[in-house]
């Protein structure tokens, strides 16, 4: 029995193993860089990151992935299956970790801080982003108007402007949008947050 929440464990083994997630040792230890461990295979998992090994292979298209669990997500790409969905914009995702993510447009969580200025960010990648701008680099160009970006997500979304395409549709009415933000700034005239009326 768990000294600590009462649990009964036939092994003796096992009775080991879970005493560590109340005590927080952590016995296993990576060569390479000192990271602890609860779990040897965590161990074993974590070690593929300094051999390079990927033993989970997508038998569609051949993308190799260090964790199993990581192969599954990313089979929702070929099967199109998109479980994780946001309620309130009907968004739908393939893996939870990226709906927790869109929650914050909802929460207004912003977690990423900038130590230069004391922006914060939501989104990781806005946060490095936005830190490209101190270093004042734009090694991005847009080969068809020349104009420079800091960060190549900023060219890639620049250039949907020049392809045409309309990725983001307003669910309730059908508009559809170049930009996120355009989406976003659209969707307040349905809530009533904005009496500004859209042209597109």
């Amino acid at each position: 029995m768990g000294p600590h929440c009462g649990e009964i464990l036939a092994r003796k083994s096992d009775f080991e193993l879970h005493v560590r997630i109340h005590t927080g040792k952590k016995l296993f230890i990576c060569p390479q860089c000192d990271k602890h461990f609860l779990y040897k295979r965590k161990l074993e998992e974590h070690i593929r990151i300094h051999t390079g090994e990927r033993p989970h292979t997508c038998l569609q298209c051949g993308t190799s992935f260090i964790h199993k669990s990581t192969l599954k997500d990313h089979m929702r790409v070929h099967t199109a299956e998109h479980p994780y969905i946001c309620v309130e914009y009907g968004m739908s995702f393939t893996r939870g970790s990226s709906l927790n993510v869109h929650m914050r447009t909802h929460t207004g969580e912003r977690p990423c801080t900038c130590l230069e200025c004391g922006k914060s960010f939501s989104y990781k990648y806005s946060f490095k982003i936005h830190m490209s701008i101190h270093s004042e680099e734009r090694p991005y160009t847009c080969p068809q108007c020349g104009k420079s970006f800091s960060h190549k997500h900023s060219l890639d979304v620049h250039r949907i402007v020049h392809s045409g395409k309309r990725m983001y549709i307003c669910l309730q009415c059908g508009k559809s949008y170049e930009l996120k933000g355009c989406l976003r700034r659209h969707r307040k005239v349905h809530s009533g947050e904005s009496s500004y009326l859209s042209s597109a």
